[in-house]
């Protein structure tokens, strides 16, 4: 098995995820503009639900583009998937990670002061405004964020100001217990065996809403996204059981 036992009695997904492509995948979608940001946009554009998704802070590596198109229409809900570029063409190079260096840790540090998850989850209303404006059909909207984005999807959930139903959050950054008392939308969360098992516990005490948090424990901090070595059949698998595992919150709760 490739995760622990599903927790809270949710079934697994009834969904047809594709053969993963290991490497050299190209993306089934387009690139367009919606309000202020360039947008990877995958799924059907007549689709009556849509997801925002916050990448991990290596941007649109094509681990996580293979893994929008494989939400956007490997379940029986179709979805319209959009995947801003919130940081403007100005990604998080992966050779900074790990941040082994004082060189690394000073380029990490001057990025997330650029692109802190709070400054991104301020933006997040606005941009489901223009979404919403686009795409007038999708009358309701999910979110899931990677690594940082679990971080940025955790704030932009607890406003008043959220525009969401349900809520992804793969392997994420900066898990803060407090955090969790302010959700407001069902939570599914896929921390990997690098997450502090602790505020993960705690986390998870914390939340009010109906929620799944499943950790895989055998896999490392980003297995879902830019740092996942599909080419690795242990890894491909986890890769599969977690998209599975999103597809099923989602069409449970969204």
């Amino acid at each position: 098995m490739s995760t622990m036992p599903a927790q809270h009695g949710h079934s697994e997904a009834c969904c047809n995820i594709p053969p993963i492509v290991s490497k050299g995948y190209e993306g089934k979608g387009s690139y367009e503009q919606v309000g202020d940001y360039n947008t990877y946009a995958t799924g059907p554009s007549d689709a009556t639900k849509g997801i925002v998704c916050v990448f991990d802070i290596f941007g649109y590596f094509p681990q996580t583009v293979q893994g929008m198109d494989i939400v956007a229409t490997s379940g029986a809900q179709k979805y319209r998937v959009l995947v801003p570029d919130w940081f403007k063409g100005e990604p998080c190079p992966i050779e900074w990670f790990p941040p082994d260096t004082e060189e690394k840790q000073k380029f990490l540090g001057e990025f997330f002061q650029k692109f802190s998850p709070q400054s991104v989850a301020a933006a997040i209303p606005a941009y489901v405004k223009a979404a919403q404006d686009k795409y007038p059909g999708i009358k309701d909207w999910g979110i899931i964020g990677f690594c940082w984005g679990g971080k940025v999807i955790t704030l932009a959930t607890a406003e008043e100001t959220n525009p969401f139903k349900a809520a992804a959050s793969c392997h994420p950054a900066m898990v803060e217990p407090a955090d969790a008392q302010g959700v407001r939308v069902p939570l599914v969360m896929l921390p990997s065996k690098d997450e502090d098992v602790e505020a993960v516990k705690k986390f998870e005490q914390g939340l009010k809403v109906p929620n799944r948090i499943e950790t895989f424990p055998d896999q490392i901090h980003g297995w879902m996204a830019a740092r996942s070595d599909l080419e690795d059949p242990r890894v491909r698998e986890a890769y599969t059981k977690g998209y599975e595992i999103v597809l099923d919150f989602f069409s449970k709760h969204l």
